[in-house]
């Protein structure tokens, strides 16, 4: 009876081994790139202000096969640069797209490295005009409220369901890995309400809510800014939100 399980385990435990990428996170004093699931990395660079101080921003790397997408660039194009070598050198992928989730610098600030490697651009086209505007970096190609691309054989999204930090922010989501990626739209706990000077305030917390209805199933749960965690950032961030 024990040698019939084991021959029937075995080819399962086989199975899950196989399924499981090896960790290639790095870090240095610019840049961090942590694993989150098999196919995601979480991307982590500094971005210097005057009002918050030294900012650490958050961005996600999504993967199949032999190709990758990812949100929001590093805050530069030097830090930019080193993400795209080591997708390339340690992942073995080809960057197939650059989205970003907002105007502000900390989702477009290292943009010209990628248009210089090729590297197509998306934002919504609320995004392109602001980015033009502020004069900051300005994606290439825009979309209303949503956009589906494929990396690999997978689907990875990106769409508008409101206002909140901003007029124009965006989420993304990995469907097969059920990771989300917030942006500055979803604040991890305990954080403060940040930078306001673009916001819809009152909207925010009904434009969560509408995300945490539409992805009932999500895991992983990605800020713009600080600690990565699950469904609790969208109760926090609508109930600090919906506070008068």
């Amino acid at each position: 009876m024990k040698k019939h399980i084991l021959a029937c385990l075995l080819p399962l435990l086989f199975t899950l081994t196989r399924a499981q990428t090896p960790d290639k996170s790095f870090k240095s004093d610019d840049l961090e790139i942590q694993k989150i699931s098999d196919h995601t990395y979480s991307h982590l660079t500094y971005l210097q202000t005057e009002t918050f101080g030294k900012v650490p921003c958050n961005g996600l790397i999504v993967f199949d096969g032999n190709e990758a997408v990812i949100f929001d660039t590093p805050v530069d194009d030097a830090t930019s640069e080193k993400v795209i070598r080591w997708i390339e050198d340690s992942l073995k992928c080809k960057v197939k797209a650059v989205i970003a989730t907002h105007f502000h610098e900390d989702c477009v600030g290292g943009l010209k490295a990628f248009h210089e490697h090729g590297i197509p651009s998306y934002a919504t086209n609320k995004t392109i005009a602001f980015d033009k505007e502020h004069k900051f970096p300005v994606p290439q190609k825009g979309f209303d409220d949503k956009l589906d691309l494929k990396v690999g054989k997978k689907t990875v999204m990106a769409a508008f369901y409101g206002e909140g930090h901003t007029r124009d922010n965006i989420i993304g989501y990995f469907p097969s890995e059920k990771v989300m990626f917030g942006g500055c739209l979803i604040k991890e706990v305990d954080a403060s309400k940040g930078n306001l000077a673009d916001a819809n305030v009152e909207a925010w917390p009904a434009t969560v809510s509408k995300i945490k209805a539409k992805y009932p199933d999500v895991k992983v749960v990605i800020p713009g800014h600080g600690k990565i965690g699950d469904t609790a950032l969208l109760d926090y961030t609508i109930k600090l939100f919906s506070q008068k």
